[in-house]
């Protein structure tokens, strides 16, 4: 325990859950007041992800929290059914996070194509920073609700009550937080960046008259019990159900079916996310997460953190690699980073309260830009294929113009079908001209041979149906090569009934060649006798070739 490894371990983890904290601390604040939450329920989320995530998920370095991917699913929630909906919708995403793990399909959810995940990324990225101008410049808007286009409307409408103090304080922080992260300090530009900026608005509010810019203490206020006050309460966590602000009468089937369009949407998109930065930090460290156990342990975390007023949370890529570059090797870098957290809010509230809202503003700006993947879309765009095109530009459309909700179906709708017609693309089935058959020259005119290749399911079953049905009214025999199919689905076997049956009544027959054991069993499942006269079955080309001119 004494070993100099023992220690080297101890201090590269202590050193990088310290500086994962120090950015998870207004990081967490800003994205929970994105949300429309008080700040303090970010703080909460980071100290109970950053130790549940950790114990229960499968990966040591990843750092899990409130992540800006949420933001715009969680903004129509709050909107709606407030704070205490928002906890139901994270309850019940956690649960369907556990069903995805232990039904084993977090494997099925890597394979979402590219431009989907880039598609609402980049959508995320916009809404989050056209949201963030209202503070960044200071902006008098009362109602800062409706959709993107009324939100836009809003802030165009109302850029004549632009506070120059707050925009100043906003444009002084982003400057700050750019030329710091090209000096490639270890020393985080949020903390930085942050701490000049509070100390300048709090000399500003105390000795220039009228000065006025808003922090985080003018913008909240608590009242836990008989404490009450403006800013972060400095409380660090309380049990409570996240139901207790509902009357009896409230908490019904009714309300789950409301809520749980939300929680599935939360649930898809925390698992992308998590299964996201999973492929990241293994790629960058050599080790090797179980999605399924991952998602899980995101399941409990976010099963746990309702309970103690927590917003939903998954894996965060930007505070996960910034763990692994500060040396990060095991899971107490994430747990330090919850403790770090947790200890600021006992000791530290009254001064996170100073924090200036344009700063804050500034730093999600700069989150957005990060999460944009601007090179990314631009390259997909250029070089992608159309069909890829048209499904990176409906999945951000959907998500800046509408909601995450629609957006999320609309691109698992697409990534299904991109599937589909891709797979329906490798499949082909085209007739062997017998003259040119140079193995066998002398088959008679009256035999056909038709060559399969590709899995044989609902779109491509239909083409073999038209195809076979269009055989020429001199061929009395058809012979179907499938020994390049390798798979065939209810759709493709009830028309393969239909040919047969065709066949029959036309007095033609059917031989069915290279057919695997697999769908050999499927097929006499299917009630097809393959030893009938018109209706048989040989392993090799040569075999059927030789009983068709038998016949």
């Amino acid at each position: 325990m004494n070993s100099p490894f023992f220690r080297n371990i101890m201090k590269n983890n202590l050193l990088s859950g310290l500086t994962v904290g120090i950015i998870a601390l207004p990081l967490s604040m800003a994205l929970a007041i994105a949300t429309g939450v008080p700040p303090q329920l970010g703080l909460y989320t980071a100290i109970i992800a950053g130790v549940f995530a950790a114990i229960f998920g499968s990966s040591k370095i990843n750092i899990s929290g409130p992540t800006a991917a949420f933001v715009v699913i969680l903004i129509p929630i709050v909107q709606e059914f407030g704070v205490t909906g928002l906890l139901l919708c994270g309850l019940l995403s956690g649960v369907i996070l556990i069903f995805i793990g232990v039904l084993k399909l977090g494997t099925l959810i890597e394979l979402i194509p590219y431009p989907v995940t880039v598609g609402f990324t980049s959508g995320i990225a916009v809404v989050i920073a056209t949201f963030q101008i209202k503070d960044f410049f200071g902006l008098s808007i009362e109602n800062f609700n409706g959709s993107y286009l009324d939100k836009i409307y809003l802030i165009f409408t109302s850029f004549h009550t632009i506070n120059f103090s707050e925009f100043s304080i906003g444009l002084l922080t982003l400057f700050l937080l750019i030329l710091w992260q090209k000096t490639k300090s270890k020393i985080p530009s949020a903390l930085i960046a942050l701490t000049i900026t509070t100390i300048i608005v709090a000399f500003l509010n105390i000795y220039v008259p009228n000065a006025n810019i808003s922090t985080i203490a003018s913008t909240f206020s608590y009242q836990i019990g008989d404490l009450q006050g403006n800013g972060i309460p400095p409380i660090p966590l309380q049990f409570s159900l996240p139901w207790a602000h509902l009357e009896l009468q409230e908490i019904n089937l009714e309300l789950i079916y409301k809520l749980l369009p939300h929680a599935i949407a939360i649930a898809i998109l925390g698992a992308l996310e998590s299964l996201l930065c999973a492929v990241i930090s293994d790629g960058m460290t050599g080790n090797k997460t179980n999605p399924n156990k991952e998602l899980i342990g995101q399941g409990i975390t976010n099963i746990i953190v309702p309970f103690f007023g927590g917003i939903p949370a998954t894996a965060a890529i930007a505070r996960t690699v910034v763990n692994i570059k500060s040396g990060a090797t095991s899971k107490l870098s994430s747990i330090i980073h919850a403790l770090f957290v947790l200890v600021s809010i006992t000791f530290l509230s009254t001064y996170l309260s100073y924090l200036p809202m344009a700063s804050l503003s500034a730093l999600l700006l700069v989150v957005a830009w990060n999460m944009s993947e601007v090179k990314h879309f631009r390259n997909i765009i250029q070089v992608a294929p159309k069909d890829d095109v048209y499904v990176l530009l409906t999945c951000f459309s959907l998500t800046v113009l509408f909601d995450m909700q629609i957006a999320v179906a609309v691109g698992i709708g697409l990534a299904s079908i991109l599937f589909i017609k891709r797979t329906i693309d490798l499949y082909s089935i085209e007739l062997i001209n017998t003259e040119n058959l140079t193995t066998h020259p002398d088959i008679p005119e009256n035999i056909s041979i038709y060559d399969i290749n590709g899995p044989m399911f609902f779109g491509a079953a239909q083409n073999a149906l038209k195809t076979l049905l269009n055989t020429n009214e001199d061929t009395n025999t058809v012979i179907l090569n499938m020994q390049n199919v390798s798979m065939i689905d209810m759709t493709a076997i009830v028309a393969l009934k239909s040919i047969v049956e065709n066949f029959e009544s036309k007095e033609k027959k059917l031989i069915f060649c290279g057919l695997n054991e697999r769908i050999i069993k499927k097929l006499e499942k299917a009630n097809f006798n393959l030893n009938k006269e018109n209706l048989n079955s040989f392993k090799s080309l040569e075999e059927s070739i030789f009983y068709a001119k038998k016949l």
